[in-house]
C-alpha cells in the first residue's frame, strides 16, 4: 500500500492546532497592519533563473524545481548536465526574492516608501530534523524606497510589538553593520578574497565560542597577523556595561578604524527604538549591538538584526538591509530592509491560550430533533458570536467531549425536541 504520510518535512495539521496558528498569524497580521504596512500575496513559484540570480545565498541551492513541460526522455538525456535546460520555474525559497520581483514589476503603482507585509509557505529542500521542515510559513514586513534609519526602527518597533501581542515578554533584537563587519576585518588585515570564508567561520561563534573561532581561522590557512589581531580584540580587557545599546557600548565593542557615520546609523536606530519604550523601562532600547553578529545572506549591505527571546537559545526572526537587490531588476538601486519573524519557531514556543478556543459550544441533540429546529437553534447561536459544531448524541458521550475539547471547543449543551435559546443549558468541557 502507498504512504499515507505527508512527504518527508512537510505536516498535516489537525484542526486545533491549524486554529491555532491561524490566530497567531491573524494576531502578526493585526499588528503589522497598525503600524502601517500592506499586506500582497505573490506567486508560489518563480521564475528558475529568477531564483538562482545569485541573490538567494546558499537558499538557492535547496531550491525545489519545476521540470519544464513537453520534455521527452532524449530531451532530459540531453539536458541532464544542465539544470536550467530541464527546469523554467521553481518554488519560492524565501519571501524577499518575490518582494524584489514585486516592486520591480509594480513599482509605478505603488508609494515612493512601500511598507508591505508577506505571511506565507516557503519551500526548501531541507534535511529534515527537529525544527526543520521542507515547507514552512515566513512571516515578513520590508520597507522599499527609504535608506534612513527610520525603515529599520520601524521595522524593529512593530517586529516588537507584534511579538509583545502573542505574549512575549523581554525579546529583545541583537543588532550590527555589515559595513562595521567589514570595517572591522580590514583593521585585523584580513585580505579582502578572505573575509567571505572568515565570516562563516565568526557566523560559528556562539556555537564554537571564541577559542574554536580563532583555531578555525588558522586551519583555514589565512593571513596569520590578521588571526592573532583577532585573537588579541578578543581577549581584551572589558569593562562590565550596565546599558546593553549606546554610542559608548558599541564604540567599545569595536577596533578603531570603524567609520562613524556607521556607529552614527546604529545609534540613530537606537534612539528611536528607545522614544517608543514606556518611561518606567530605564535600561534604554531593548537592543543589543553585537559586533560579531553576521547573519550569512550575501545581500545584506547595512544594519542586519536577529530577533532573541530568554527562554531560548537560538534566534525568533531576522533581517537587514539590501539596497542592492531589486536594482538587479531595475537596473537601478533601491533602498530596502526587511525583518522575518521564524514563524514556526514562534508557533512552538508559545503555550496555547483561552483565547484558542472562545466562545464555542458542542451542541449534542437527540435523533428525534427536527433538523429545521437544530439549524434554527444553531444560527441564533452564530449570530451572537459563538462558535458550534452539531452531535447527535452517541452511546460513548465522554469520548465525543474528549475528542471536542481536543477540537478547541469549550462548551457543550444538550438539545431536545423544542429546547430553545433560553432554556438551552450551556456547561464546560474542562
Amino acid at each position: 500500500m502507498a504512504s499515507v504520510n505527508p512527504p518527508r518535512g512537510m505536516r498535516d495539521f489537525l484542526p486545533a492546532e491549524k486554529a491555532r496558528r491561524e490566530r497567531v498569524l491573524s494576531i502578526i497580521r493585526d499588528r503589522y497592519r497598525a503600524h502601517g504596512f500592506d499586506e500582497i500575496e505573490t506567486p508560489v513559484m518563480e521564475d528558475y533563473d529568477r531564483l538562482h540570480a545569485g541573490i538567494g545565498g546558499d537558499n538557492e541551492k535547496l531550491a525545489y524545481n519545476v521540470l519544464r513541460r513537453g520534455l521527452d526522455a532524449d530531451a532530459v538525456r540531453e539536458a541532464a548536465a544542465d539544470p536550467a535546460a530541464l527546469a523554467d520555474l521553481g518554488l519560492r525559497y524565501d519571501l524577499t526574492v518575490p518582494l524584489a520581483r514585486f516592486y520591480a514589476s509594480h513599482r509605478a503603482e505603488l508609494p515612493g516608501v512601500f511598507r508591505s507585509v508577506q505571511a506565507a509557505p516557503v519551500w526548501r529542500a531541507e534535511r529534515p530534523q527537529k525544527g526543520r521542515y521542507r515547507q514552512f510559513v515566513q512571516c515578513d514586513i520590508d520597507i522599499i524606497g527609504d535608506a534612513s534609519t527610520r525603515a529599520e526602527a520601524e521595522l524593529i518597533v512593530a517586529t516588537l510589538d507584534a511579538v509583545g501581542a502573542l505574549g512575549l515578554e523581554n525579546a529583545t533584537v541583537r543588532i550590527n553593520d555589515r559595513r562595521a563587519l567589514d570595517a572591522m576585518l580590514d583593521a585585523f588585515g584580513f585580505a579582502a578574497a578572505e573575509r567571505p570564508g572568515v565570516l562563516i567561520t565568526i557566523d560559528k561563534l556562539d556555537k564554537i565560542g571564541p577559542a574554536g573561532i580563532v583555531g578555525e581561522l588558522r586551519e583555514r590557512g589565512v593571513q596569520t597577523a590578521a588571526v592573532d589581531a583577532f585573537e588579541a580584540f578578543m581577549n581584551r580587557p572589558q569593562a562590565l556595561e550596565h546599558l546593553p545599546f549606546g554610542e559608548r557600548q558599541i564604540r567599545n565593542a569595536l577596533p578603531d578604524g570603524v567609520p562613524d557615520d556607521v556607529i552614527a546609523d546604529l545609534v540613530a536606530i537606537g534612539e528611536a527604538v528607545a522614544a517608543t519604550q514606556p518611561a518606567a523601562v530605564p535600561d534604554g532600547p531593548p537592543l543589543v549591538f553585537d559586533p560579531f553578529l553576521v547573519r550569512g545572506m550575501g545581500y545584506y549591505t547595512g544594519t542586519i538584526f536577529e530577533l532573541a527571546h530568554p527562554s531560548v537559545p537560538y534566534s525568533l526572526g531576522g533581517g537587514g538591509r539590501y539596497d542592492g537587490m531589486i536594482g538587479r531588476f531595475l537596473g537601478t538601486d533601491v533602498p530596502a530592509v526587511g525583518f522575518s519573524i521564524g514563524f514556526e519557531r514562534l508557533v512552538d514556543l508559545l503555550e496555547t491560550s483561552e483565547a484558542d478556543a472562545a466562545a464555542s459550544v458542542v451542541l449534542i441533540h437527540d435523533a428525534d430533533v427536527a433538523l429545521g429546529d437544530l439549524l434554527a437553534l444553531k444560527s441564533q447561536l452564530v449570530s451572537e458570536g459563538i462558535r458550534v459544531r452539531l452531535e447527535r448524541r452517541p452511546k460513548n458521550l465522554k469520548a465525543l467531549l474528549e475528542r471536542a475539547m481536543s477540537d478547541g471547543f469549550t462548551s457543550f449543551a444538550a438539545v431536545r425536541t423544542d429546547t430553545t435559546r433560553a432554556e438551552l443549558e450551556v456547561k464546560p468541557l474542562a
